[in-house]
């Protein structure tokens, strides 16, 4: 099939709430086309390059991310303020460059296969307990300076109570109120596939090994890649050698 596609430096999750400033011609005419027909586009990538420019001259990642439009709003000079959700992912075949204004992929969707089951919920259990701490440490001590970690996730509207201790604990410290009024930000899934994607969208890392997160074939290839990356940064954490310090050309990365 056919998708719009977005490139960014910058890796989409599915299950991520991506916001996105819309400024670009070509990205205009992208949202224009999504926004009136419904239909969503695709967010990739950049490896080498950058997207701007009469003819782009980039190298695309061959996994991306399919994006939805949940909020858009436009302005009187015809920017846009765009919240994304990814939903699914795809294989990058081919890209037209000439058809459209903005570059057109033909793309493949991909499947979740989970891999084995009972190592996929273990895997889990060990991903929870490894994120509770990781988000322990990642708690501004007296004298520091630090950033409150912004999570935004897209999450199912019933709310129940955290099925495990380690779920209960990482929900306060995100603040999170699972009671009958709470409206939550984050909700941790049941589901392995599910938590892999959420951590892989949440956890601070470079965007190579992001990239690779989400490129992973089974759940459980995911979930055991990010065990050793949150033992990695558990490690850094707690021994002070590395704050989470969001980079600050993010935005700008964001932005068509």
């Amino acid at each position: 099939m056919e998708l719009p596609l977005f490139p960014l430096h910058a890796v989409l999750c599915p299950g991520i709430v991506m916001p996105l400033h819309i400024f670009e011609d070509r990205y205009r005419a992208l949202t224009r086309h999504c926004v009136e027909t419904g239909s969503p586009f695709g967010i990739v990538l950049i490896r080498e390059g950058r997207e701007v420019g009469a003819v782009p001259s980039i190298s695309l990642a061959g996994v991306g991310a399919v994006a939805e439009i949940r909020e858009a709003s436009r302005y009187a000079d015809g920017r846009y303020d765009l919240l994304v959700a990814g939903t699914g992912r795809f294989a990058l075949e081919d890209v037209d460059l000439t058809s459209a204004p903005y570059l057109v992929g033909s793309v493949t969707g991909l499947d979740d296969e989970v891999g084995d089951e009972d190592t996929a919920e273990r895997l889990s259990a060990a991903a929870v307990r490894r994120f509770v701490r990781y988000l322990e440490l990642l708690r501004v001590r007296d004298g520091e300076e630090g950033n409150i970690l912004d999570i935004r996730v897209e999450v199912d509207a019933t709310v129940e109570a955290p099925a495990t201790e380690a779920e209960a604990e990482a929900q306060a410290l995100l603040g999170i109120d699972s009671g009958p009024v709470a409206e939550p930000r984050l909700l941790i899934p049941d589901d392995p596939t599910t938590l892999s994607y959420l951590l892989s969208g949440i956890i601070q890392v470079e965007l190579p090994r992001r990239q690779a997160l989400l490129e992973a074939e089974t759940t459980v290839e995911r979930l055991t890649e990010l065990r050793a990356l949150l033992d990695r940064e558990i490690l850094l954490l707690g021994r002070r050698l590395r704050f989470y310090t969001p980079d600050q050309g993010l935005e700008a990365q964001r932005r068509s």
